[in-house]
């Protein structure tokens, strides 16, 4: 037999003590507020998930100081529509326990009619911390590189070139020298290398909306700021790459190439469009000797421009 929220069901002693050890287990529990008192009743599930004793009185306004204020609010909100609309609802919320153990709870509610009385709603609360840190864990994962610890081509593919509007200056990092370094020394050494590049990227640009990495040996860095600061930034990062990067025994040298592109004020173009004009100018400077920062025209005109070169 199927068992809901609401229905009263006649257990032999020992099925409810399995029923109750059961629920305890999975951080399960039965709930219901009486509408005409705002009175609460919890099976014993709810009170092991709340943290609180088992023969303590509860009060709906004590416990909903429980929930974190965002939860609190949005629980208020759909609690107030269910009434109104004799419905239900489930949500996901924040609670800390009097013991001050931060726990998240999936509320499932349904309203009852009850004749002449202004009815009740009733439900289980369940325990999904577990979940919410696994799920944590697993967009963590995506949103970031896991070699550098810089942002990962999803969230550039997200953040960036999905936008309506185009969040700041895009500067395409390319490593020059890299694959030599892997084929010689092995991917332990192309590793730290990137990483290295990674460090020096995040340093030079501390405060930029995102420094990703989009390709093996590919990086993006997205800013605001004028052309020419920017360009400058660019410019000595190009110098920090080039610095040696102790490796073991060894010392590992190695370059890199950037492009620019600005979006222009006249012209607004798409974030798509930045990305490949940064990209053609990448590939302009490693056709004119890498090592290098090529500036792409802003708008629709203009000739490419040519930062220093970094010797």
């Amino acid at each position: 037999m199927l068992i809901e929220p609401g229905m009263i069901v006649d257990l032999a002693p020992d099925e409810a003590g399995l029923l109750a050890r059961a629920t305890r287990m999975a951080g399960i529990g039965a709930w219901r507020c009486d509408l005409n008192e705002d009175r609460i009743a919890w099976t014993e599930g709810v009170y092991g998930l709340f943290g609180v004793d088992r023969d303590a009185s509860i009060d709906r306004r004590d416990i909903i100081t429980l929930y974190e204020e965002a939860s609190r609010d949005q629980l208020e909100r759909v609690r107030t529509d269910a009434i109104a609309r004799r419905d239900g609802f489930t949500i996901e919320a924040q609670i800390v326990r009097p013991d001050a153990e931060i726990r998240w709870i999936r509320i499932s509610a349904k309203y009852g009619a009850i004749a002449g009385q202004a009815g009740e709603l009733y439900g289980l609360k369940q325990d999904i911390t577990a979940d919410r840190a696994r799920w944590e864990a697993l967009r963590q994962r995506a949103d970031y590189d896991s070699l550098t610890g810089l942002a990962s081509r999803g969230t550039f593919q997200r953040d960036f070139l999905d936008v309506a509007a185009v969040p700041g200056t895009l500067v395409l990092f390319d490593i020059d020298g890299f694959k030599p370094i892997n084929d010689r020394f092995g991917h332990a050494a192309g590793d730290a290398c990137l990483i290295a590049v990674a460090q020096r990227l995040r340093a030079v640009f501390a405060g930029a909306a995102m420094v990703a990495r989009i390709g093996g040996d590919e990086f993006a860095v997205v800013t605001r700021g004028t052309l020419e600061t920017v360009a400058l930034r660019a410019e000595q990062a190009l110098g920090e790459l080039a610095l040696p990067i102790l490796w073991g025994s060894e010392i590992l040298s190695l370059t890199g190439s950037a492009g620019l592109a600005s979006p222009a004020i006249d012209a607004p173009q798409s974030a798509e469009a930045l990305f490949v004009a940064a990209d053609a100018a990448l590939y302009a400077g490693k056709r004119a000797g890498r090592n290098r920062l090529v500036i792409a025209p802003r708008g629709n005109g203009g000739d490419v421009r040519y930062g220093r070169s970094i010797r």
